[in-house]
Order: structure tokens, then C-alpha cells, then sequence
């Protein structure tokens, strides 16, 4: 007796492949969509500070970490230096952007934000949930701006060694090269080592101390490299 042979035939084959070309697109469009929600949650952050500072000063004419008057503007507040002016009220955010003292302007520059009803957050210094983070985990913060590297360690600020132009200077850290290329073509010249904003390897960084490796240009950021990403405003 003759047995019939069965099989896919190329018309099954095609749809199968059809398919499995569809799931793929898909899963890929997915990751894309993913990947700018996350720089757009980034590119928001830096967008968010500035409006914190602008509101602050329109409601009490003073900077928000350096405003010697904040206790009685937003109450609250927390001082721990011998003299109880962690404030100097010169109309600079003294200290690093990754501050982590109670009596570091730049630090308390959140408590201040957040008193204010500008921006949402533990008011509480020393917090586990105190210091903001970003779409990647990493901390952000924000300094003056300085055009001398020197000044900026002379304030324990960390800075690019090719400087940030911009009144301040915001910095958000822990993001992956490849969204560190897509976030400054997004918010500024799409060049990584110089404009208003600049990467520079985590590693480069410590708390408290000034930087001095220059911004990583274009094609040499490790798409899987961990980088702090700086901006001036």
C-alpha cells in the first residue's frame, strides 16, 4: 500500500516566516518605544530643575539652597553647621552637585524645592529616598556654574575640565552610553565633549571632589558604559 507523505507546504512555510517577521518587528518597535520613553524621562529631569529654580525665586527673590531665609519662606528647613548658616545668601549654589552634607547648599537646595511645594520628595535630609533619582537609577544634582576647574574644586564642585557655560550646572548620572548619545541630540548639538551639554565616565567622579577628565566625545562612548551626563543652564 502507498502511503501519502505529509509536509508544510511553501505557502505554510511563507506565513510562518511572515509571521515570526512580524513578532520580531514588533518586539523591536516595542524596545524602541521603551528606549525614548526613558530618554524622554531623562531629557525631563533636566528640564524640570530650572523651573524649580525660577519658580523659587519668583515666590521669595532668593536661590533655592542658598536662600538664608528659608526658614521662614518655606519652613522646616535643616542646618547643621557650628554657626547655623549653612546658607551664605551670595547668590550661589555652593557645593558639588553630588553633595551628600546637610550643610551643603547644593544639597539642601532639594529640602528647599520640595518646602515650597515646587517639586515632590522627602523634606527629610539624610532620607534613603532624600536625594532624586532618575529614569536609570542614578542620583541627580545641581551646582553653579563655573568656566575654572579651580573654582570648582576650590568649592568641592565636580566639573568637566572643558568647562559648562550656564548660570548652573545640572548633572544626572548612571546613564548608558547609548542614551547619552540620543539625550544630547535631543537637548543640545548631538556632540557629547562640548555645547551646554557633556558626558563623562562615572568612574571620572567622586563625591566632594573636582573632576578633571574631559567630556568623552561621540565615538568613543561605550553604548553599554555607565556615564554622567552634565548640562548648563
Amino acid at each position: 500500500m502507498k502511503r501519502n507523505q505529509s509536509g508544510f507546504t511553501l505557502i505554510e512555510i511563507a506565513i510562518v516566516l511572515v509571521i515570526i517577521g512580524l513578532l520580531l518587528g514588533g518586539v523591536l518597535k516595542g524596545q524602541e518605544l521603551i528606549n525614548s520613553a526613558k530618554v524622554k524621562n531623562l531629557a525631563t529631569d533636566f528640564k524640570n530643575i530650572p523651573v524649580y529654580i525660577y519658580g523659587y525665586q519668583d515666590k521669595f527673590r532668593a536661590l533655592p539652597g542658598d536662600d538664608k531665609a528659608a526658614d521662614t519662606h518655606v519652613g522646616g528647613t535643616v542646618c547643621t553647621d557650628a554657626a547655623n548658616i549653612c546658607a551664605t545668601g551670595n547668590g550661589v549654589i555652593e557645593g558639588a552637585w553630588n553633595a551628600n552634607a546637610d550643610t551643603t547648599e547644593s544639597y539642601l537646595f532639594w529640602q528647599h524645592v520640595r518646602l515650597a511645594s515646587l517639586a515632590t520628595g522627602s523634606t527629610t535630609t539624610g532620607a534613603a529616598d532624600y536625594i532624586p533619582v532618575n529614569a536609570a537609577g542614578g542620583i541627580i544634582g545641581i551646582m553653579s556654574g563655573t568656566t575654572d576647574v579651580t573654582k570648582a574644586a576650590i568649592n568641592d564642585g565636580a566639573s568637566p575640565a572643558v568647562a559648562i557655560r550656564g548660570s548652573y550646572v545640572i548633572c544626572s548620572t548612571g546613564i548608558l552610553g547609548k542614551f547619552v548619545k540620543q539625550l544630547d541630540l535631543q537637548m543640545d548639538d548631538g556632540n557629547t565633549a562640548g555645547g551646554s551639554m557633556m558626558a563623562t565616565p562615572v568612574s571620572s567622579y567622586t563625591i566632594g571632589a573636582a573632576a578633571t577628565t574631559a567630556a568623552t566625545a561621540n565615538n568613543n562612548i561605550d553604548d553599554a558604559a555607565s556615564y554622567i551626563v552634565c548640562m548648563g543652564v
